[in-house]
């Protein structure tokens, strides 16, 4: 935990006009943000509202698409990279040896998986979101969302 206070010269004193704090500066507080890092920087947003609309919409439309980009990132592949060309024929061997039946050499983690999954959900939802109905649609469940959030968080109150 780095914390230092920068002061600066006011007359014959020096008075506390800042605070540095590594372990405040990379907390979150409760809900979802928005993190984007660039050369020469970086930027957060605070309590953006997830595009939950899309996202349901689009897993329902999307299982086939999800399910062909599961299929393609847990293909068998070979664990070391770069191989030999006596490797890479023995492989293409293997693979035309069993074909459809596919026989894991390494498998990809769950993380992969479901990466692929979640990036075939967000493309489906992004086309999805050009129609201006849906843009709407979405834009209304939303309102919907934070009114019964504010209810429900009144009531707890």
């Amino acid at each position: 935990m780095t914390k230092k206070i920068y002061y600066e010269k006011v007359g014959r004193k020096y008075v506390p006009v800042a605070e540095y704090d590594s372990q405040y500066l990379d907390s979150f507080p409760k809900g979802n943000h928005l993190v984007m890092c660039y050369p020469g920087g970086s930027s957060r947003r605070f309590n953006i509202d997830p595009n939950y609309a899309a996202m349901i919409a689009a897993g329902r439309v999307a299982e086939d698409t999800i399910s062909q980009a599961v299929v393609k990132a847990s293909e068998m592949r070979p664990h070391n990279k770069p191989i030999t060309e006596k490797q890479k024929k023995a492989w293409e061997n293997l693979a035309k040896a069993f074909g459809n039946e596919r026989y894991y050499i390494e498998i990809p983690s769950a993380r992969e998986i479901a990466e692929a999954g979640v990036k075939a959900m967000q493309e489906e939802a992004d086309k999805l979101m050009q129609h201006e109905s849906v843009r709407k649609a979405f834009e209304h469940f939303i309102l919907i969302c934070k009114l019964v959030n504010e209810t429900q968080e009144q009531s707890v109150k």
